[in-house]
């Protein structure tokens, strides 16, 4: 049983994280600005983070794992590598080119329900009356939300939601992979594998389409780029690693509360975004489930 201190140490890391990776879609938004197709972003992203995870992978080259590792659980990383850092993230970039970066969150805030829900399928973990009616009033806070947004901007807002929802459906997958596998790998080195994976799926997959020069975007773009890969992706990956090996999956979805909150905040000042009255109550909504399943955890 892990002791309340590790637990609050556990769920303070996992905020910042989860605050750190909430500045990701303003940012993208940002470098959509100078007229940027989503992949060339992306790939700036990998390009600025795939130095410091291999660095990271050979410091740790001779760390030991504290439990056994068979062939087949590197088959999995790297399965979970391609679903959640590269799926997860072009689902995600695709879909902010669509709606704007506050919406963006909402949506993607389903993941920490689904991971509930993936529990309860594939690791057989109980989802109690309360988990149940708060997932329902999460679901209820989005589609108010959504809907809005649908009659505000228009049909766009259907593609935009759709990829995002995919992106909250290949994370989820990949939380609770990670909270099987953390254990055996290790935090640093489980998330530098899992990143280094991911990497290369968006330099292969930028190949493929090579739709931009990538060597003759805005210097702006650059800085983004390099904003989102240090402040947004190599810091955060590592902060909710840690947090998931502190409290589990199902309590770090809960802590991802935090997410909506700051990505509406920093959306507002960065963007000029604003939420409508519906849009906001929805938020709030969503927000709300979560609390009830998180006081539900702490009576338990």
């Amino acid at each position: 049983m892990k002791s309340t201190k590790t637990f609050v140490y556990g769920v303070l890391i996992g905020l910042l994280g989860i605050v750190m990776f909430s500045s990701k879609a303003v940012m993208v938004k940002l470098a959509y600005n100078y007229e940027v197709d989503s992949i060339s972003v992306l790939l700036l992203r990998m390009l600025f983070a795939f130095p410091f995870y291999v660095a990271i992978l050979i410091w740790n080259r001779k760390q030991k794992t504290t439990l056994p590792l068979e062939p087949r659980d590197y088959y999995w990383l790297v399965g979970f590598g391609v679903i959640g850092y590269y799926s997860s993230s072009y689902f995600d970039f695709v879909g902010l080119s669509y709606i704007k970066a506050s919406l963006e969150r909402i949506i993607l805030f389903l993941y920490p329900t689904m991971v509930l829900i993936f529990n309860k399928l594939f690791l057989k973990q109980p989802i109690s009356k309360v988990q149940a009616g708060a997932i329902l009033l999460t679901y209820l806070g989005v589609l108010l939300a959504f809907g809005d947004e649908v009659s505000i901007s228009g049909s766009d807002t259907y593609i935009g939601g759709i990829f995002i929802l995919l992106s909250a459906v290949t994370y989820a997958a990949y939380l609770v992979g990670s909270g099987w596998l953390i254990p055996k790998f290790g935090v640093t080195k489980f998330t530098s594998y899992a990143m280094v994976v991911s990497c290369i799926c968006v330099f292969i997959h930028f190949l493929i389409v090579n739709e931009a020069d990538i060597f003759g975007l805005p210097r702006q773009v650059y800085v983004l780029g390099f904003l989102i890969a240090i402040i947004a992706t190599v810091i955060p990956s590592f902060l909710v690693s840690k947090s998931i090996s502190m409290i589990n999956s199902s309590n770090f979805a809960i802590v991802a509360g935090a997410g909506p909150i700051s990505t509406i905040i920093l959306a507002g000042i960065f963007l000029g975004e604003v939420l409508t009255w519906l849009q906001l109550f929805g938020a709030l909504v969503v927000i709300a489930g979560i609390v009830i399943v998180s006081v539900r955890k702490g009576a338990d």
